[in-house]
């Protein structure tokens, strides 16, 4: 075994990705699969998972070493089923990527729909973290595993982005929960990071960034390109180190309660 091998290499381990079969959970899914993690796929849809798992299948040429399965991560029971189903496929997971989240439109604060704030606060904060997180670690502190969490803050994190107010608050609420948990479950040996994003051109936010007729920079993509040192936006595959990085026990085993910003320079923008 190499160096490299040795630092980073995942063989043995197996991870779940919840919102795996997204842009960024796919990248995530495919740097541990290609780092030697066993892979299994958690999203909503059966479509997307059927979708993410063909083309872990390519990158590994095997229909064993990545699986996926259809799961709502905001019901407690479905996670419970869902963790008892993977290891009866793989083995007990060791690394937990809490990938599930996004947002739904832009308003001003008065315009706000209630209704609607709570579903993006449940979707980014009760499934995207809460439920895992609760069902993972209960299953790892009974079991004496000593765990890896990831998940998947955002600039909003540590500044608002304008309009966005369910999901300004829940990830705020997420940097501030991955402290929490990594002080909490540090005692069992389990390990609780983030990685925040900057802004990379996905589903959910393309239209908000890039005209879809012209393809030229919305305004708020013109904001956004102003305030990165970088002057661009982030390629996807741009967050699979980091991935990798944090759920080596080997790279990263000392570092809990972090979080690391894959953002071209936007937190650190001046004028």
């Amino acid at each position: 075994m190499n160096y490299l091998d040795e630092m980073f290499g995942l063989n043995g381990k197996t991870a779940v990705v919840s919102g795996g079969a997204g842009v960024i959970g796919t990248v995530m899914s495919e740097a541990l699969l290609r780092a030697g993690a066993r892979v299994m796929i958690w999203s909503r849809s059966q479509e997307s998972v059927d979708s993410a798992l063909k083309k872990m299948k390519e990158i590994s040429g095997s229909e064993t070493k990545a699986v996926g399965m259809r799961v709502d991560t905001g019901k407690e029971d479905e996670v419970e089923q869902a963790l008892q189903e993977t290891i009866a496929s793989f083995s007990s997971p060791d690394i937990l990527i809490n990938g599930v989240g996004g947002n739904i439109g832009k308003y001003p604060l008065i315009e706000q729909d209630i209704e609607l704030f709570e579903k993006v606060l449940h979707m980014n904060l009760v499934a995207g973290l809460m439920i895992p997180t609760k069902v993972f670690g209960r299953y790892w502190i009974e079991n004496r595993i000593k765990g890896s969490i990831i998940n998947l803050a955002s600039m909003a994190s540590y500044n608002p982005l304008s309009g966005v107010w369910a999901y300004d608050a829940a990830k705020s609420a997420t940097l501030n929960l991955t402290m929490a948990a990594a002080n909490e479950f540090a005692q069992h040996g389990i390990r609780v990071n983030a990685i925040a994003p900057g802004f990379f051109l996905g589903k959910q936010n393309r239209a908000l960034l890039v005209d879809q007729e012209t393809g030229e920079y919305t305004e708020r993509g013109k904001a956004v390109i102003a305030h990165t040192p970088f002057g661009r936006f982030g390629e996807v595959g741009e967050l699979a180190g980091t991935t990798v990085f944090l759920a080596s026990d080997k790279a990263a085993g000392f570092i809990t309660g972090v979080s690391i910003p894959v953002d071209g320079g936007y937190l650190v923008h001046n004028i």
